[in-house]
């Protein structure tokens, strides 16, 4: 379980959570980048409009992610998989062969 201090866009408060502390510091690091790339492009100043944003870009983020995702898994055929786990096979065969 990891604790975090959040000081930022006028608020200061500390959470915890399931991830470790380190994991956390990465994620609010990330948050900042994010929201500081706001702050200085789009020239807004409010911290509620700057957290919005930011919230809209991450959830962008992850939708085109996701996307990506569901592409790839669509794009194999079934013989593709069949074939694929056929190669798999064969290389785990010969590598038990070789120890």
């Amino acid at each position: 379980m990891g604790k975090i201090h959040i000081d930022m866009l006028g608020a200061s408060f500390s959470a915890q959570a399931d991830e470790d502390s380190a994991y956390l510091e990465k994620l609010l690091s990330y948050y900042r980048e994010i929201t500081d790339s706001i702050h200085n492009s789009a020239g807004v100043s409010d911290p509620m409009k700057i957290s919005i944003l930011a919230g809209i870009a991450l959830v962008d983020e992850l939708y085109k992610e996701k996307k990506k995702s569901i592409s790839l898994s669509h794009s194999l055929h079934p013989e593709d998989e069949t074939q694929m786990e056929e190669i798999a096979l064969s290389m785990i065969e010969k590598i038990s062969g070789v120890l």
